[in-house]
């Protein structure tokens, strides 16, 4: 599937995500370098929220730039699979393989960045463009830190995200996300 067709196809479940929809399309239509960092304004994101097998836990890393513990995800980078970037982003973070658990994202969001300093250098405030997917890992892969980006990985119990999370923008997310995904669980179950 073409990367703007990922966008164009994706259903809006909220009022929220059909504006992060017209957000995403608009940026498509007037902008053509949304894929990479490139464009100051806006680009284009892909993220993983990792659940373990049994749906009680959540891979999270704590982040550098952040200061706080989050899903793992990163920039496209001229990438046009998305589903791909954000598996490789949990293997570059975590040190672990996941499964996805569908081809298709759960979610889309507008998200703000505000500025910080990434390797000595500047980053003005801009927009990340955030495709969301879900995905499985196993809890006895060795998880490994990846120093440049963050300082901690762990699994957590599903319903302390929010606790550990200090981004307060974040925990709406999250809760959708694992709304989302414990969706997955009931289908799993009654197969």
């Amino acid at each position: 599937m073409d990367w703007e067709d990922v966008i164009h196809n994706y259903i809006p479940k909220s009022e929220e995500e059909k504006k992060y929809k017209e957000v995403f399309l608009y940026s498509i239509d007037y902008f053509n370098d949304i894929l990479t960092r490139h464009n100051p304004i806006v680009h284009l994101t892909s993220s993983a929220f990792v659940v373990n097998k049994k749906f009680d836990h959540a891979l999270m890393i704590y982040h550098n730039i952040y200061d706080s513990w989050s899903w793992t995800g990163g920039h496209v980078d001229g990438e046009t699979d998305f589903l791909k970037v954000a598996i490789k982003e949990v293997k570059e973070e975590t040190g672990i393989f996941v499964k996805a658990i569908t081809s298709m994202p759960l979610s889309i969001d507008v998200l703000s960045v505000i500025g910080h300093f990434k390797r000595g250098e500047y980053v003005a405030p801009h927009l990340h463009l955030s495709i969301a997917y879900g995905a499985i890992g196993d809890e006895e892969q060795e998880l490994v830190i990846k120093k440049d980006e963050n300082s901690a990985v762990k699994w957590i119990p599903i319903e302390q995200v929010n606790i550990y999370s200090t981004e307060s923008h974040m925990k709406d997310i999250y809760d959708k996300l694992i709304n989302r995904i414990l969706q997955y669980k009931k289908v799993t179950t009654t197969l």
